[in-house]
């Protein structure tokens, strides 16, 4: 018995060797080499490039807007989840369906949809126009960069949490009632440290697509905001400096591994959930 489990592990084992292991050696590999000629030689100077003013600035800015947009999703997203939750099943198992619906359609797709939205010829500014004001310069802006952000990935936080709200016994909130407890208290001292873990989810699946992502930052911003995703893409594609790109990878790597670790972390620190009422 305990062969065949063996046994029926070593296709996924050679999936990851292939597809997983192999592609992250290769990275890591060009990211420790410089091209001299015809050959490869071992340096660390693609490293040492990342502290260069330029990049720091970049790596600011992808950081700064990530954190943004994290904090919206969960602002707006917490919300909805908690209200989708303490729906009626049918009700809310389709808000939920028509939540994931916009998720079928193609990611670049999605975020094209908001350039003639948000352009000077756009459905927004056509309304403007038609009441007597002036257009307004929505596309091509940081503003417009976080909203394609955040329209993407609010699906990533809303689901973890959702998840986890309808799973909290009701006698937990039931017996906290009973022991005079009040709405907010309840939701305080009960509710919300009960979900913690759906919220950490959703912070890390949030923040981890939006640090790195550059299709939207392309669009949206018209190519005007580098961010590390785009200055990844860059490197492969444009500069042809694929030494240097799989540094900053690695490098993105380690920060996010960083990050899911600590989050993990406190994850376990909060497992137990609850508080006391007083």
């Amino acid at each position: 018995m305990k062969r065949s489990k063996n046994l029926s592990s070593y296709p996924y084992l050679i999936w990851s060797s292939i597809f997983i292991v192999f592609p992250l050696l290769i990275v890591l590999f060009f990211s420790f080499t410089i091209k001299d000629e015809q050959s490869y030689v071992f340096s660390l100077s693609n490293y040492t490039k990342l502290i260069d003013p330029i990049y720091a600035k970049v790596f600011g800015l992808s950081f700064s807007l990530a954190i943004v947009c994290t904090i919206l999703c969960l602002l707006i997203g917490y919300p909805v989840a908690y209200i989708v939750s303490k729906l009626h099943v049918k009700k809310r198992n389709l808000i939920i369906t028509l939540l994931i619906l916009p998720m079928w359609m193609n990611f670049l797709l999605r975020t094209y949809s908001w350039m003639s939205i948000l352009g000077n010829k756009g459905i927004i500014n056509s309304l403007i126009m038609k009441l007597g004001f002036e257009k307004i310069n929505m596309l091509y802006t940081n503003g417009a960069v976080l909203l394609g952000m955040v329209y993407n990935f609010l699906p990533f936080m809303i689901l973890p949490i959702y998840t986890v709200l309808i799973k909290i016994d009701n006698d937990l909130i039931d017996a906290a009632e009973d022991l005079g407890a009040t709405k907010w208290q309840v939701f305080k001292k009960v509710i919300f440290p009960l979900s913690i873990p759906g919220v950490v989810s959703g912070i890390t699946m949030v923040f981890m697509p939006a640090v790195t992502t550059f299709v939207i930052s392309r669009l949206l911003g018209g190519g005007q905001y580098m961010l590390v995703g785009n200055l990844i893409e860059q490197q492969f594609t444009a500069m042809d400096d694929w030494n240097f790109g799989s540094s900053i990878s690695i490098f993105m790597m380690i920060i996010i591994l960083i990050s899911m670790a600590l989050m993990s972390k406190y994850d376990k620190d909060s497992k137990e959930g609850g508080g006391p009422l007083c």
